[in-house]
């Protein structure tokens, strides 16, 4: 399984978690719609990292 296909299963289940149990994708905004905005972040940070390390 390469560093790529790991980091997307993470943030897949990280998001399954986030609306299961955190309930992100309530009506309410505020401090808990930027967990999901930063979860993403790390994400596209990981995409890019692995996708550098790769490709040596």
């Amino acid at each position: 399984m390469s560093k790529s296909s790991l980091a997307m299963l993470i943030y897949v289940l990280g998001l399954i978690f986030g609306a299961l149990v955190l309930d992100l994708w309530s009506a309410d905004t505020g401090p808990k719609a930027l967990i999901g905005i930063v979860w993403t972040a790390i994400f596209l940070i990981a995409l890019l990292w692995t996708d550098k390390y790769e490709n040596r």
